[in-house]
């Protein structure tokens, strides 16, 4: 789908802060409300804009510890549908955050949330190895987190939203 600048620019601002009021936001791109809101919801249509999340800071919650890991997953791709296939295997099962196919020494890389460590080992070795197409997996455990998605943890504070200035 190719966007205009306007649709450009909004899905920009709005990766950034997907809570910017519309108002604000047809300001910023010199728009009018309405107009601003007829490309917002053609977007969210044409499912450009997938979805709007929350960052949580989980260790500020008290009571709900958890794990993040990223596994390296070697696979034998199906003939006719490369990876694709065992990808969607994988991303179905609901520990399962990310599934990204990568160049590399492996093919993809799964992000899996549990409540511990032994969890995620439980789901590697029982669901995950399993599978006929996975060759091997290697496990990373997310010690702790310093940025994601542009935001970084633990200043206090201070603003979170990194701002690179053009």
């Amino acid at each position: 789908m190719k966007l205009s600048e306007k649709e450009l620019e909004i899905i920009e601002v709005l990766e950034k802060d997907a809570r910017t009021p519309i108002d604000v936001l047809a300001k910023m791109i010199d728009l009018p409300v309405e107009e601003t809101e007829a490309l917002v919801k053609k977007l969210e249509e044409a499912k450009v804009i997938v979805q709007y999340t929350a960052l949580i800071d989980w260790r500020k919650a008290d009571g709900r510890e958890g794990v993040t890991a990223m596994i390296d997953v070697k696979v034998t791709p199906k003939r006719g549908v490369g990876f694709d296939e065992v990808a969607e295997r994988i991303y179905r099962f609901p520990e399962v955050k990310s599934v990204y196919l990568m160049s590399g020494a492996y093919d993809l890389s799964v992000v899996i949330e549990g409540r511990s460590m032994a969890e995620i080992a439980q789901f590697v070795s029982e669901k995950l190895s399993t599978l006929d197409s996975v060759i091997s997996t290697t496990t990373h455990f997310i010690l702790k987190k310093y940025k994601h998605d542009g935001i970084v943890f633990d200043q206090g504070d201070q603003d979170r939203r990194i701002v690179v200035s053009p």
